[in-house]
């Protein structure tokens, strides 16, 4: 094509047409041109397919890991609601004039402060992206936003759960006083014999906390921490992750 716009020029020149020629090499350029367009227009639906594809594989990605996460926080809010009713039933037990038994007592103890709060997400990916620069290849505004929004709740989520981990903490402690027995709420709960521990023949009681004020108090600081690390902080983690699904799904092109 392009000889033959030569061998045109060629023969306009020579028989010194000058307007035609203007005309050739106008129409000349407008090819060139359209065709630099076209070129660039291929290019870009290029890049765009691969950056669409690059975005749909991170979405599926993290789809996958806020769907985890969402188990293992209803999981831990199932636990700390666990944890917290045990400490209340405690409570209850100190208002009775009647003791409990000692194995009563002993359940309680462990359903309210054996089991150690923790949100551990799945967001490996996500930290990923981040790390990388490529969270800006999510098109979606809102979604970046909210994806960023998580990881500092995060943050704000794991001071609560070192507060709550320190009032469990004062409670466990206080059974490491004298007059106190670990290995008796063990031996009432069954855990010796996995711990691979002899029962002993006279354990020592544990009711006579029911009757301390100080013991109460860090009971009631421990429920009162409880509850709001699932009313303050679980619950509307849990919103969040849920609006981060509903967006990711979307974006998801089946």
């Amino acid at each position: 094509m392009l000889k033959f716009f030569r061998k045109i020029r060629k023969e306009l020149i020579a028989e010194k047409k000058v307007s035609n020629y203007l005309l050739y090499a106008i129409g000349e350029i407008v090819l060139v041109v359209i065709g630099i367009l076209i070129a660039l227009a291929i290019n870009n639906a290029n890049e765009d397919s691969i950056k669409n594809k690059k975005e749909q594989a991170y979405l599926v990605g993290l789809k996958s890991e806020f769907g985890i996460s969402k188990l293992k926080l209803e999981e831990l809010i199932r636990v700390n609601k666990v944890s917290y009713e045990a400490a209340q039933d405690i409570v209850h037990l100190m208002d009775n004039e009647e003791n409990p038994s000692e194995k009563e007592l002993s359940k309680l103890f462990i359903d309210a402060f054996a089991s150690d709060i923790f949100f551990n997400p799945n967001n490996s990916l996500l930290f990923e992206m981040i790390n990388s620069g490529s969270l800006k290849d999510i098109s979606n505004d809102t979604l970046r936003i909210r994806l960023t929004n998580w990881v500092a709740t995060l943050d704000d989520i794991t001071n609560q759960e070192k507060f709550l981990g320190e009032q469990r903490t004062n409670i466990v402690n206080w059974f490491r006083t004298a007059g106190y027995s670990i290995r008796t709420i063990l031996d009432y709960t069954g855990m010796s014999s996995q711990l691979g521990i002899q029962k002993e023949n006279e354990p020592t009681s544990n009711l006579s906390a029911l009757k301390s004020i100080a013991f109460e108090n860090n009971i009631l600081l421990f429920i009162i921490t409880s509850q709001s690390t699932e009313n303050e902080h679980y619950d509307p983690l849990m919103k969040s992750l849920d609006e981060i699904l509903s967006l990711l799904d979307s974006e998801i092109k089946e």
